[in-house]
């Protein structure tokens, strides 16, 4: 499955902060490319289109994925947008991120899928696996995994964790409390914008 692997400084630049994408800072702060220093404004399609990239970055989804996410929350009775963003928050590698196992999404992800990561006392390697209230997120009981974690924990940025989440520092093991709330997402995005991207679909 295509993953962008770029640079993915010019990605904030372009796009703003995605906590999930890097932690790093860019040095400038006009967007990349030749004019980048020419502000022109967006049209309606480009601003709904700067979101949509937003949340396909942040998450690390591709276009199909995030397209199927969107339709999932059409099908939902409640608040679409807000939906949109509970489903991917429930993202086991988002979870994994947000618990602290890992500095940013793509490095969550490659814990679950090398098969680090036990969703109820069970391995699960799939990165886009859908978790639930009360899921308990741990760690797989061997040596090399405990040490691996143990050591990444000890490197990574402090983070706070989100309410709807809780984490045992000592066992390495996490329970999910409930579905996030709005202010609980870290990327600064409007998610209505999305929907509407997609509706023209």
């Amino acid at each position: 499955m295509s993953r962008y692997i770029g640079p993915k400084l010019r990605i904030t630049r372009r796009l703003g902060i995605l906590p999930g994408l890097t932690k790093k800072l860019a040095k400038k702060s006009y967007r990349p490319g030749q004019h980048g220093k020419v502000t022109n404004k967006l049209t309606e399609y480009g601003l709904r289109l700067q979101e949509k990239q937003k949340l396909k970055f942040n998450y690390g989804l591709t276009e199909n994925q995030l397209y199927r996410y969107v339709k999932e929350s059409r099908r939902k009775n409640g608040i679409t947008g807000l939906i949109l963003l509970q489903l991917l928050e429930m993202r086991l590698d988002t979870i994994c991120f947000s618990l602290g196992l890992g500095n940013t999404i793509p490095s969550s992800r490659q814990l679950v899928s090398h098969g680090h990561i036990l969703v109820n006392g069970k391995s699960v390697n799939m990165p886009s696996f859908q978790c639930k209230p009360d899921d308990k997120i741990s760690i797989r009981n061997k040596v090399k995994t405990k040490k691996f974690i143990k050591n990444r924990m000890e490197s990574r940025i402090s983070t706070s964790i989100p309410p709807h989440l809780e984490f045992n520092n000592l066992k390495y093991e996490g329970r999910i409390l409930d579905y996030c709330s709005r202010s609980d997402v870290l990327v600064n995005l409007n998610e209505l914008l999305v929907i509407e991207y997609y509706s023209r679909r």
